[in-house]
């Protein structure tokens, strides 16, 4: 790989240059898109436990996609629409909704497959290689066409001629097919570099789920009478109006927290979505420095995830999925409770009372949050505890935290490597 000579004359506004052999194309004159796909009124009820995989989303945001965890057709249903029966070299980019842009290929089919309506079908025609395609929708140049429709929209929609009249840059087939390999080759360290960095994460975390749940285990009284409703002095829910997809900063501008704000043991304010300036704000779901947030509705593992409000953010308000709940100062502290629900044996009660349809969304009521049993040492002893876990768990928290920069590096470096090999900006195969 190596830095090549480019041409200043190029068509596309996102690049001044491009290498002279190189032309200036659009995806819908050298791939048949096909992102009109219905089902004739195919609902959940028609499902089989054996038949053909019908991919979404979530089978084909990860490298790999993923065939057995999708849902299954009939054979009928499937030969209803040939046109979307799948095939290597497909590519396949999600068009409705807030994932608008994940994008996957049909690298290794191992049967028959399709997609559902909410993704599109690119197969490649003998200009354009899927694989050199599906880089170039994963470029930042392609992400920053979808993220602009993402935060234009209520619902956002990716239309086909869209997708059409997206230009790309067009190399040979033959370069097309180098530059394919080579960031198939590259991104594969790079994502293991950061699966590297994402199974130490898990590893610290644990590491410091066992440091807590010794200390908080050690402390708790032996008095199982005692119920957390008993150091709780209220209990607040928000609303879930339709939101802009982009998070609002919580002081100058109003937004709506998600159910995701709690997630592992941490408050995350960022985890909203800005309200539109054609909804009145609620103040009085604004959220308060010291409560507890508890997600009332997510997957079992994260269903009951709690954490405490550490900042005053006026303008950031609760929703649905989330409770607040008030401590009583003078009998508890806040950190100590939700370090305490953070617990695997606390974890294990509130798995145990949630229920739901189906595992990807669990429910959990504040009857049941609030009658979990809880019996603290005093409140001077709680926070004792907390400070001390808190210097004690210090080393743990920085390493994670160097582990998070060094992943977003990874991904930050991965984007522009692709964006440069389909650009031109590296000859790829002089270091073939």
């Amino acid at each position: 790989m190596s830095l090549r000579e480019l041409s200043p004359i190029s068509g596309l506004d996102w690049v001044s240059a491009l290498p002279s052999n190189w032309a200036i194309r659009t995806i819908g004159r050298d791939a048949w898109v096909r992102a009109r796909l219905g089902w004739r009124g195919l609902t959940a009820s028609e499902y089989v436990d054996e038949g053909i995989p019908m991919l979404s989303t979530p089978n084909i945001k990860n490298s790999e996609i993923d065939y057995a965890g999708a849902n299954r057709i009939s054979r009928e249903r499937y030969d209803e629409s040939p046109e979307i029966m799948l095939r290597n070299g497909d590519v396949l980019l999600t068009k409705d909704g807030s994932t608008i842009g994940t994008v996957n290929v049909v690298r290794r089919l191992p049967g028959p497959a399709t997609a559902n309506g909410s993704i599109a079908v690119l197969s490649p025609g003998p200009r354009i290689d899927g694989r050199y395609l599906y880089w170039f929708l994963a470029s930042g140049y392609a992400q920053s066409i979808f993220s602009r429709l993402r935060d234009g929209m209520g619902v956002p929609h990716l239309f086909q001629r869209d997708i059409n009249r997206i230009q790309y840059p067009a190399p040979p087939i033959e370069e097309q097919r180098a530059i394919a390999g080579y960031l198939d080759r590259e991104t594969a360290q790079i994502d293991a570099l950061i699966e590297k960095q994402e199974r130490l994460i898990a590893t610290l975390r644990e590491r410091r789920q066992s440091l807590v749940a010794d200390a908080v285990y050690a402390s708790q009284q032996r008095d199982t009478n005692k119920r957390l409703k008993h150091f709780i002095r209220g209990v607040r829910q928000g609303w879930s109006p339709q939101c802009n997809s982009w998070p609002a900063d919580g002081v100058e501008s109003w937004g709506v927290l998600k159910a995701g704000a709690a997630n592992a043991g941490r408050f995350r304010p960022a985890e909203n979505k800005e309200l539109p300036e054609s909804e009145t704000p609620r103040p009085e779901t604004v959220v308060r420095r010291g409560e507890i947030l508890v997600s009332r509705a997510n997957t079992r593992e994260l269903v009951g995830s709690a954490a405490v409000v550490d900042r005053d953010l006026p303008r950031l308000m609760l929703c649905d999925k989330l409770y607040a709940l008030a401590v009583d100062s003078s009998s508890a502290d806040a950190e100590y409770v939700s370090l305490t629900l953070g617990t695997r044996r606390w974890r294990d009660l509130i798995e145990l009372e949630a229920t739901g349809a189906s595992h990807s969304m669990q429910n959990i009521s504040q009857a049941d949050i609030l009658n979990l049993p809880f019996a603290p040492p005093s409140v001077e002893e709680q926070r004792s505890l907390v400070n001390d876990l808190r210097v004690r768990s210090s080393d743990v928290d920085f390493l994670i935290t160097k582990a998070y920069r060094l992943i977003e590096l990874s991904r930050e470096r991965r984007t522009a490597l692709i964006t440069a090999a389909v650009t031109g900006q590296i000859d790829v195969a002089k270091g073939a």
